[in-house]
């Protein structure tokens, strides 16, 4: 399945132009099936219109619009289908639940409207996939904003739509609940098979959540992208800093301080995670690189790495690790046993000077000193 899109929308004074393609054929490893793609840009400049032009809710003046081989919008054939037509279901951001309906009356709601033949996916299994067992008979409005999330997600789903769009559904929640639900969100993609187009500014959900991004800024799609390459040119534009982005898991306390496992190597925190899955953000500025192992520092984290690439930008330069060389990667592997073969990656911000002085290019091996109190709860 395919979406291409090329249309245009005036506003008042606001004017609006989108023109990309996500997608193709199976053949070229391009299906739609399970994409996760962001829709990204700062206020205003014209997400949530895009979402409303695809879902039918909104009309273009002009253009077209297909998702495979229907055509959902053709201005010169005068085709127009309506929202309930096109089997695009949303996600807004705030639930918008029935407050007279239960929980299972809310998820029911669209997949008893389902003819019988496109029933692909059965209550059962996004009641199970959203753990949600334990709230079927609940009210609604005795949910909390996670939850509510979770039914407004499974109830979309039960409504066996082609494509899902999430305008900013995480932006109501504190950071904590977010941090719940992404999960729910990529297992529900997964599982599935269901293409999600998700809708946010905050450029730490897009990582979390997409691996491409539509960049939306003064009112036209300017490009599809890798997120990884988004995160990278806000960087080059000294717009944000470059954060990296861990995800750690299986912590144990030693000695007042917790040790993670980060893909294979091993990594000390001063700070506790209340889950045993976690996502903590590391400031590229808070790595010192050494030619070789220092004899004594204060620092708790020293992985081998290898330089893959440096992104030189002005005074600063962006170099990508790559981390663990098989063997003992950290001060902390052999004594704390997590698997000694991972290879995670990096990025370091220095400057010019120090690049020199390190003698760095691709290939170079370094250590990466990494401060157990520099990580930071992401959120």
């Amino acid at each position: 399945m395919e979406l291409s899109c090329d249309i245009q929308k005036l506003l008042g004074t606001f004017s609006f132009r989108a023109n990309f393609h996500i997608g193709g054929s199976q053949e070229r490893g391009t299906h739609l099936a399970g994409t996760k793609v962001g829709i990204f840009g700062p206020s205003g400049s014209g997400k949530s219109t895009l979402m409303l032009l695809l879902a039918g809710l909104l009309k273009p003046d002009k253009g077209r619009i297909c998702l495979g081989e229907t055509v959902l919008y053709d201005h010169a054939a005068g085709i127009n289908l309506p929202p309930e037509q096109r089997r695009i279901g949303v996600v807004f951001q705030h639930a918008r639940l029935f407050p007279h309906l239960s929980v299972i009356k809310n998820l029911l709601y669209g997949y008893n409207r389902v003819p019988r033949a496109q029933r692909c996916i059965q209550p059962e299994e996004i009641i199970r996939v959203l753990a949600l067992e334990h709230l079927l008979e609940r009210g609604v409005n005795l949910l909390s904003g996670g939850e509510r999330q979770r039914v407004a997600l499974g109830r979309t789903v039960l409504s066996c739509p082609r494509l899902i769009l999430m305008d900013e559904p995480l932006s109501g929640l504190d950071e904590n609940l977010k941090l719940q639900i992404i999960p729910y969100l990529n297992e529900v993609s997964a599982e599935f098979g269901l293409p999600l187009l998700f809708i946010s500014h905050s450029l730490l959900e897009m990582r979390l959540m997409t691996n491409q991004v539509l960049l939306v800024e003064a009112g036209e799609v300017q490009e599809l992208i890798a997120t990884e390459t988004l995160a990278t040119k806000l960087w080059r534009s000294g717009r944000q800093s470059y954060i990296n982005v861990l995800h750690l898991d299986s912590p144990r306390e030693r000695d007042g301080i917790f040790v993670y496992n980060w893909g294979g190597l091993s990594l000390v925190l001063t700070e506790q995670a209340e889950d045993d899955n976690a996502v903590f953000e590391l400031d590229a500025r808070d790595i010192l690189l050494f030619k070789r192992h220092p004899e004594a520092t204060s620092a708790r984290n020293l992985l081998s790495c290898t330089v893959e690439e440096l992104s030189p930008a002005g005074n600063r330069v962006l170099v990508d690790l790559l981390c663990g060389d098989g063997g003992s990667t950290s001060n902390n592997t052999s004594s704390d046993g997590i698997g000694e073969r991972g290879r995670q990656r990096l990025k370091v911000q220095i400057v010019p000077e120090s690049v020199r002085e390190l003698g760095l290019a691709p290939g170079r091996e370094v250590v990466a000193a990494i401060k157990a109190s520099s990580f930071r709860r992401a959120g």
